[in-house]
């Protein structure tokens, strides 16, 4: 097979449309960029001493490549930074593309109200009212066939019990000072406190309130240990009381559908216009013009080690070629090692300076600096001060 290549001629001219995506061709920045990448890359491999089988076409997608290779990372890595505070907004809303996004506790509210739902704090679920009559000498009772919900249906829907009001009556409705009466200076204090109406009306002696609580607790403990406890057992759909009802009244609980869990668009289409993952993030392509300096620096080596691997990969396909009276071979395995490993250490180079970058990193510098100047300031000396 003949071997024909195209040889780099020794300058580039470049037009919109000479690359394969057009990602930047309209900006002028880029254009210039371009084209010196182009010759700068053709001296780095050799030209004019080899020549280099490149077209200007192939410089300006290397270049094309590298630019976008270093948006996309850096880009990933401020969607790692600002995610929390971006998932629920709209997908379509605005480019956050190279725009600063500024730090709050939206994510941490949003994670704290999930420990809300549990504890009944807040949180995102509605907690719904259900009641079931109670029977006398009837101890155990069905929820999805004895209870008489606000929404949805025990039998169908899923459903949790957050809380079943079933408690002992307070000990203040039991409160019965035994120095009432005793004519020492005595007033109705209870009335103060808006208990007047929880006791029988008689007159009560001022003393210390630790008195009060730790009679409070007596009470307490005597209903405890000498009566039936008031308590319940729930065990799937099924209600056990303690102590067994004597008499007929309403028992009380709320309770969360399951459902509310997943909100509506899961399950559905995608493109529901909310940030979901990193895959929606509306982060779009780097404008070239505003990246600076590090960053087109780092785009040069890169394109450069593009070039490289390209030109490999032509060499590669014709090894050698016939010379008058001999054949030559051609150092693609050579560059195809050095574009590689050029590549690689490329990547590492930017992923660790994205890591030392990123928030949680700075926050750890600046924790760091803080505890050096703590112990610098600790051995400066102390003045002594003499009046």
């Amino acid at each position: 097979m003949a071997f024909d290549p195209v040889y780099y001629a020794g300058s580039a001219s470049f037009f919109p449309g000479d690359t394969p995506f057009g990602f930047y061709d309209n900006d002028p920045q880029f254009q210039q960029d371009a084209e010196s990448m182009a010759n700068s890359c053709a001296l780095s491999l050799g030209y004019p001493v080899v020549d280099i089988e490149l077209s200007p076409l192939n410089f300006f997608a290397a270049f094309e490549a590298a630019t976008t290779e270093y948006g996309n990372q850096v880009n990933s890595y401020a969607a790692r930074d600002n995610i929390i505070n971006l998932l629920g907004f709209n997908t379509g809303s605005q480019d956050l593309n190279q725009r600063y996004i500024e730090p709050s506790l939206r994510g941490i509210f949003r994670l704290a109200k999930q420990y809300g739902t549990e504890v009944g704090a807040g949180g995102v679920l509605t907690w719904f009212t259900g009641s079931i009559t109670l029977q006398p000498y009837k101890q155990v009772y069905n929820l999805k066939t004895d209870a008489v919900i606000e929404t949805g249906s025990f039998l169908t829907d899923d459903f949790t019990i957050r809380k079943i009001f079933h408690e002992a009556p307070p000990s203040i409705t039991q409160y019965l000072d035994p120095y009432g009466g005793s004519g020492i200076g005595t007033q109705q204090f209870l009335g103060e406190f808006g208990w007047g109406g929880m006791s029988v009306g008689m007159n009560f002696m001022m003393l210390p309130l630790n008195y009060d609580v730790l009679r409070v607790q007596a009470i307490e403990f005597n209903d405890e240990i000498r009566k039936s406890g008031y308590s319940f057992q729930l065990t799937n759909n099924r209600l056990r009381i303690f102590p067994i009802p004597q008499e007929s009244f309403r028992l009380w609980f709320n309770y969360t559908l399951n459902d509310e869990f997943m909100p509506g668009g899961v399950g559905g289409d995608s493109g529901t216009g909310k940030i979901s993952d990193h895959s929606n993030i509306p982060y779009g392509r780097m404008v070239y013009k505003y990246i600076n300096e590090i960053g087109k620096q780092w785009i040069r080596k890169y394109t450069l080690a593009l070039c490289k691997e390209m030109l490999a990969n032509v060499r590669g396909k014709y090894q050698t070629i016939p010379v008058p009276d001999a054949d030559t071979t051609l150092n693609y395995a050579d560059l195809l090692s050095a574009a590689q490993d050029e590549k690689r250490d490329l990547i590492e180079q930017l992923t660790e300076l994205l890591d030392q970058m990123s928030r949680q990193a700075q926050l750890e510098r600046k924790q760091a600096e803080s505890d050096m100047l703590s112990q610098q300031l600790a051995k400066v000396p102390t003045k002594i001060y003499t009046g």
